[in-house]
């Protein structure tokens, strides 16, 4: 079944764009571009077994075509591999703390909004962090504007203040969809974007020895130490091909504690057979497990995800992390 439109899909559509599987959620990853000719040489149709028979792949697009996407929320975005333009929402504004620690924006923080073009319209998959006290005026602004909630669900335990975090999805026009999801960040006191800094403050952990404990490399973003795992298969929601970038990866965030500890806070993206043993994993290592639920109503394979909490030495965590991460199909390292 096709995700609910705001405006009425495209009549026969069967054309499919070449499928990219963009590296992660919140990397940066560089911009893909292509000519009109080389999409038009590389398009294809993949025949699936969904009951449609083929899946859109997303089309490529350029930064000026997210232009009055920017402009109706009054933020600007991010290219990634063409195809997802990312909007970054992180509640730079509160001060969070969990089990005494002071919770940095990147660690658990990040609020975003993705937007992918189809053959029939874009779609809109975000997380907005919002206070309990924001929760029920974001949820009526949502539904006023036909953007659904497909979870609600926290990140982290024993926080103060109360904070939710709350997955959206919807399909149509998408300067309606920025004005509707506008309406939601208007009623919340999510800071306007800011430029990021010029540079990046030091990372007090042993990154190399973390990077050897989980077999990749982590990037620095805002005083964490972060990576993003896409799955190594391809996700669909019955209609589309859903790239990576849309938010359909593993995260896995360090902060900084002091003498090389950390806390870790993240999420799995998982199938079902994979639950328990990621689970199971994470208690070996001591890992706190914070929350199980879905991102998503309609994907396929039907994936959950799963916060975690625990502090201790970074390379320690990242070795226990390692196991949870395997078990869960990941993408090879590149």
């Amino acid at each position: 079944m096709s995700p609910r439109s705001l405006t009425k899909p495209a009549a026969g559509t069967a054309a499919a764009l070449l499928l990219v599987t963009g590296a992660g959620l919140l990397t940066g990853c560089g911009t893909q571009t292509r000519s009109t000719a080389d999409n038009a040489m590389n398009a294809a149709a993949i025949q699936t077994d969904a009951p449609h028979g083929h899946l859109q792949q997303p089309v490529q697009t350029t930064e000026k075509d997210w232009k009055p996407v920017a402009d109706a929320l009054g933020r600007t975005g991010t290219l990634m591999k063409g195809t997802v333009y990312h909007i970054a929402l992180p509640r730079k504004d509160l001060k969070v703390t969990t089990e005494g620690v002071a919770i940095k924006p990147g660690l658990s923080l990040g609020g975003y909004a993705n937007f992918a073009k189809y053959h029939d319209g874009t779609m809109l998959m975000g997380d907005l962090v919002v206070t309990e006290d924001e929760l029920p005026k974001v949820t009526d602004a949502l539904q006023a504007a036909g953007i659904e909630q497909t979870a609600l669900h926290k990140h982290l335990l024993q926080q103060s203040p109360a904070i939710w975090w709350t997955h959206v999805h919807a399909m149509g026009d998408p300067v309606k969809l920025a004005q509707g999801l506008k309406s939601a960040l208007d009623a919340t006191a999510i800071p306007p974007a800011s430029p990021p800094p010029p540079t990046q403050p030091p990372i007090a952990l042993d990154t190399a020895g973390i990077d050897k404990a989980l077999g990749r490399k982590g990037t620095t973003d805002g005083g964490i130490y972060k990576f993003t795992v896409a799955r190594n298969q391809t996700v669909n929601d019955g209609t589309h091909v859903l790239p990576p970038a849309l938010g359909l990866t593993t995260g896995i965030n360090f902060q900084p504690l002091g003498g090389n500890k950390a806390a870790i806070n993240g999420d799995f993206v998982m199938t079902a057979p994979e639950v328990q043993k990621v689970i199971q994993a994470l208690r070996k290592g001591n890992i706190d497990i914070v929350e199980l639920h879905n991102h998503s109503l309609t994907d396929q394979p039907r994936l959950f995800y799963l916060h975690y909490w625990a502090t201790a030495d970074g390379v320690t965590l990242a070795k226990a992390l390692r196991p949870a991460l395997e078990a869960t199909d990941p993408a090879p390292a590149s």
